[in-house]
C-alpha cells in the first residue's frame, strides 16, 4: 500500500505519479529529483477550501504554508485555487510578491522579523502581520507611521496546549520561542499596549500548537481557549476582534503506521467548538483562518534517487547508498523522521530484507531511512522516497557543495521543470 493516493504501478512494473513513469522521469531529468503531482496538490487545496466554505458559510480562509514548499509555481497554484498564504521570512514574502500573489491574503509570521522585512511587508501592502513580541510591535508601528498607513495585525498567542508530537515542533506551550503566553498575562498586556498605538490595528488573534498532530482534541481545546480569550478582551478592554487564525499542524501519512484524520474532519469538528464557544461568550463568529501546512503539499511530492552502492556488513547492517541525502532531505538528521520508499523500477516486488538508505554527504548521520524493509535492491535502481513534498526542498542545502535537485511538476501524463537543477557554477556564483 502506498502512502499517497496519486501513486500507481504501470505495465512495466514501474512506479507512476500523475500518470508519469518515475523511471522515465529519472532518465529525463536526472536524480536526485523532486517530483510534485499538481493534480493532487490542487485536490488537497480544494478539500480544505470546500470544508471551510461548508462549515463556516464562506467566512473562512485557508492559507498555503510557504515554509513547507515555497516557489513561484506553488504560489501561483495557491492563488488559482483561491487560497491565501502565510510567509515567515522576507524571502518567502518576496517570492509571493514576484508571483503576483494578492497581498491582502498574505499573512506574515515569524518570531524575529527584521526591520527590513517589516519594511518590505508594509511597503507592499501585506494584509496581516502576525506580531510576535513587543519589539516588533513598536518597530512596526513606526514603519507604518512612516508610510502613512494603519497596519492590520494579529498577535501570536501561546494557548498552553500540549500537542503530542516531536518536542522540536511543539509550539503552543509556554516554553516556546514563538508568541506571547496567556498564563502569565503577557498576551493581555501587549494587546492592551497595541490599542494605544496610532498605526497598528488589532483585528484578530493567531495560535499554532505544533505539527504532525493526529488527534483532533488539541485543536478543539485551542479553539475554545482562544475564543474565551477573545471574550475576555471584549469584556475587559472593549476590543471586538473579527478574525481568528487557528493555525494547523495536521498529521500526514509518512508510513503505514501513521493514521491521519481526514482533512475536512478537523475543520468540521473544530467548527462546532468555535460556534458553541462564541455563543457562550456572546461573540459574533469570527472569520476563521487555518494553516494546514504540510498536509497540502507533503503527500503530493516524492523524491527520486539512483542507487550508487550497496554495502552489506554481515550481522550488522546493509547500507544502500543513493545520490542524495541530508542536503535534499535533512529531516531524518533533525527529527529522525520516518519515510516509506519504493524501488521505482520494480515497484510491485515484495519487501524481503532490512536495509538502511544512506546519503552521500560526509556525515555518519546522513541517513534518509533507517531499517526499512525493501525488495532486493541493486546498483543503478531508482529509489522513490514518498511524501517528501514538504520540508525537503524548502530545507535543502548545499552541504559538501552538492547542488540542489531540480523540481518537476507532473499532471495528467505531462511533466515540466518548475525549479531548475543547480550547477557547480551556481555554487561559486557569490564567491569573491
Amino acid at each position: 500500500m502506498f502512502v499517497s493516493e496519486d501513486l500507481s504501478i504501470n505495465e512495466k512494473n514501474h512506479l507512476v505519479i500523475g500518470k508519469n513513469d518515475t523511471v522515465e522521469l529519472a532518465k529525463e531529468y536526472g536524480t536526485p529529483l523532486y517530483v510534485l503531482d499538481e493534480d493532487l496538490l490542487r485536490k488537497n487545496m480544494r478539500v480544505y477550501k470546500d470544508a471551510m466554505d461548508k462549515y463556516y458559510n464562506g467566512n473562512g480562509l485557508i492559507l498555503y504554508a510557504n515554509k513547507a514548499f515555497c516557489t513561484k509555481y506553488t504560489c501561483n497554484i495557491a492563488k488559482e485555487e483561491g487560497l491565501g498564504c502565510d510567509v515567515v521570512s522576507g524571502g518567502e514574502l518576496y517570492t509571493a510578491i514576484k508571483a503576483d500573489f494578492p497581498m491582502d491574503k498574505v499573512f506574515f509570521h515569524g518570531n524575529n522579523k527584521t526591520v527590513d522585512e517589516l519594511e518590505l511587508a508594509v511597503s507592499n501592502g501585506v494584509g496581516h502581520i502576525i506580531v510576535d513580541n513587543i519589539y516588533e510591535l513598536l518597530n512596526l508601528n513606526e514603519i507604518a507611521k512612516k508610510h502613512g498607513i494603519v497596519q492590520d495585525i494579529m498577535f501570536r498567542i501561546k494557548p498552553g496546549v500540549d500537542a503530542h508530537t516531536h518536542s522540536f515542533i511543539q509550539t503552543g506551550q509556554i516554553d516556546s520561542k514563538f508568541g506571547v503566553a496567556l498564563e502569565n498575562g503577557e498576551a493581555f498586556e501587549i494587546i492592551k499596549q497595541a490599542m494605544k498605538l496610532s498605526n497598528v490595528r488589532v483585528d484578530g488573534l493567531h495560535c499554532h500548537i505544533g505539527s504532525q498532530i493526529f488527534d483532533i482534541e488539541p485543536f478543539c481545546k485551542a479553539a475554545q481557549i482562544m475564543l474565551n480569550f477573545m471574550g475576555d478582551l471584549k469584556d475587559k478592554l472593549g476590543l471586538k476582534l473579527d478574525k481568528l487564525n487557528l493555525g494547523g499542524g495536521y498529521g500526514i501519512m509518512y508510513t503505514e503506521n501513521d493514521d491521519p484524520v481526514p482533512y475536512d474532519e478537523y475543520i468540521k469538528t473544530v467548527s462546532k467548538v468555535v460556534k458553541e464557544t462564541a455563543n457562550e461568550r456572546g461573540l459574533d463568529i469570527p472569520m476563521i483562518i487555518m494553516e494546514p501546512g504540510r498536509s497540502i503539499v507533503a503527500p503530493a511530492g516524492i523524491t527520486l534517487y539512483t542507487v550508487g552502492g550497496v554495502k552489506d556488513i554481515k550481522n550488522v547492517r546493509k547500507y544502500v547508498s543513493v545520490d542524495g541525502g541530508m542536503g535534499d532531505n535533512p529531516r531524518y538528521i533533525l527529527y529522525q523522521s520516518e519515510y516509506s520508499a519504493v524501488v521505482a523500477n520494480n515497484a510491485s516486488a515484495k519487501p524481503q530484507e532490512k536495509v538502511t538508505v544512506a546519503g552521500k554527504c560526509c556525515e555518519s548521520g546522513d541517513l534518509l531511512i533507517k531499517d526499512i524493509m525493501l525488495p532486493q535492491i541493486n546498483v543503478g535502481d531508482t529509489l522513490a522516497v514518498l511524501a517528501t513534498g514538504a520540508y525537503n526542498y524548502s530545507m535543502s542545502s548545499n552541504y559538501n557543495r552538492i547542488p540542489r535537485p531540480a523540481v518537476v511538476a507532473v499532471s495528467d501524463g505531462k511533466s515540466k521543470i518548475v525549479v531548475r537543477r543547480e550547477t557547480y557554477e551556481d555554487l561559486i556564483r557569490y564567491d569573491v
